[in-house]
């Protein structure tokens, strides 16, 4: 199989692009800048990349062109978070996680939805519980991920009469560098046993993408089983 995965870096991305690879798949990967990709080549060395910034999404345009032949599975798994009250929202990080997190999703798919097509694959996005419910200081992560959500359900009406499956993938609080980052930001201490594990998460992931061609797996939410205190 081939993949594309975008958030290789770090997180579900890096975990995901390691199970795929050790199981001998073949990789595309999406790197901010040629720095990040050689870091990525060291780390997978039979994998293509691709250089383009998420967090500027006219560097996708054009992307396909440089991907030859069928793609499997198209992995959206990159994502950005700032918290922040309303009334002190800036205007960069509003348009940075709406980039991210939604227009770049959008635009990498159009751009390589022909080669997924072709293999009748499967596109999944990795969504939040963020984007199935909007807390206090969410705002703009939250509006980004509802909207990841809305185009998910579109492109699945859109594609089925193509063969191509569309899934999104909910996890909840999970134990990756970007939970920490959020720890830190709501001022609470950061304890990753809490939390689900980064490996659940691809499990669930490669569950979907493995699917035999009679069934697919429009939407599922992965929830941390949090111990109640004193238990």
């Amino acid at each position: 199989m081939r993949h594309v995965v975008t958030g290789a870096g770090s997180g579900i991305g890096l975990a995901l692009a390691h199970r795929l690879g050790d199981r001998g798949d073949d990789l595309v990967l999406v790197a901010r800048s040629t720095a990040r990709a050689d870091e990525l080549g060291r780390t997978f060395p039979r994998a293509q990349l691709l250089v383009a910034d998420l967090a500027d999404p006219g560097t996708l345009n054009g992307l396909g062109r440089q991907v030859d032949g069928e793609v499997d599975t198209l992995l959206h798994v990159a994502g950005v978070v700032d918290l922040g009250r309303v009334d002190r929202l800036r205007l960069a990080e509003w348009e940075e996680q709406i980039a991210v997190n939604l227009t770049a999703p959008a635009v990498l798919t159009r751009e390589l939805l022909p080669h997924v097509r072709a293999s009748h694959g499967t596109i999944v996005f990795v969504n939040s519980s963020a984007g199935l419910t909007a807390n206090a200081e969410w705002s703009a992560y939250a509006a980004s991920k509802f909207g990841l959500r809305a185009f998910a359900d579109a492109l699945r009406a859109e594609e089925v009469e193509h063969g191509v499956r569309v899934s999104t993938v909910y996890p909840s609080r999970t134990a990756t560098p970007m939970q920490e980052k959020v720890h830190e930001q709501e001022g609470r201490t950061y304890d990753a046993s809490r939390w689900i594990s980064v490996d659940t998460v691809v499990d669930t992931i490669v569950h979907v993408i493995d699917l035999p061609a009679d069934a697919t797996i429009p939407d599922v939410t992965v929830r941390p089983v949090v111990p109640r205190p004193g238990t």
